[in-house]
């Protein structure tokens, strides 16, 4: 019989090794044996716990989901001035995503897979709520800060310019050469380069 703290404590074993390998091989790549050993059980166990790698990769999304997603929403209704939040939004997308490496392909696996799901994931945690963001936006367009832009586009510019190096991480590697530490690098240089890209696209010259 497992009693409730040796249950917390394998299941977050089984979760931090899952983390780990799905951040570096993504779904496709990780085993369920690779992760059993990482976390020091055997198979049959963490098959106790989830009784398929989907099931514990949507696990570990949904646990990054719960501390990120409301964190994002609450961001994007402060009273930052527009420019400023661009430029706070993408550097904490952009961290949030190297903690979180998995994230972009459980993103497309669910687009491709169960989009539904995601749609109502992502809804649950009220991450489609971004009115007061539009209406900055609409403000900054009626006091002339900001050239004429459907805001849905420009929120998609942002998610899209920050998210694409990740989703396409191996081709970038690949295309310009990058190892890990210089794919880090990299990244951190997009923290300046899309906002700063985005903020001379739209202001008023």
């Amino acid at each position: 019989m497992v009693n409730k703290e040796n249950k917390n404590t394998t299941e977050e074993r089984i979760l931090e090794s899952a983390r780990q390998i799905f951040q570096v091989k993504g779904l496709q790549g990780a085993r369920m044996q690779e992760i059993a050993d990482k976390a020091g059980i055997n198979k049959a166990m963490l098959h106790y716990y989830y009784r398929s790698k989907e099931l514990l990769f949507e696990a570990v999304f949904e646990e990054a989901a719960n501390r990120i997603f409301p964190k994002i929403v609450e961001f994007l209704n402060t009273d930052y001035p527009l420019f400023e939040k661009i430029e706070r939004f993408v550097d904490y997308y952009l961290t949030t995503l190297l903690e979180n490496k998995y994230m972009p392909a459980f993103v497309l696996n669910e687009l491709n897979q169960n989009p539904e799901r995601l749609v109502k994931l992502m809804s649950d945690r009220g991450i489609f709520k971004q009115e007061k963001f539009i209406e900055q936006i609409n403000n900054a367009i009626k006091d002339e800060l900001i050239i004429h832009i459907d805001p849905r586009q420009l929120i998609t510019n942002i998610i899209s310019m920050s998210i694409f190096p990740f989703a396409g991480r191996p081709i970038l590697m690949g295309l310009f050469k990058l190892d890990e530490e210089s794919y880090y690098q990299f990244i951190e240089s997009r923290k300046k380069e899309v906002p700063k890209f985005i903020i001379n696209a739209i202001k008023v010259k």
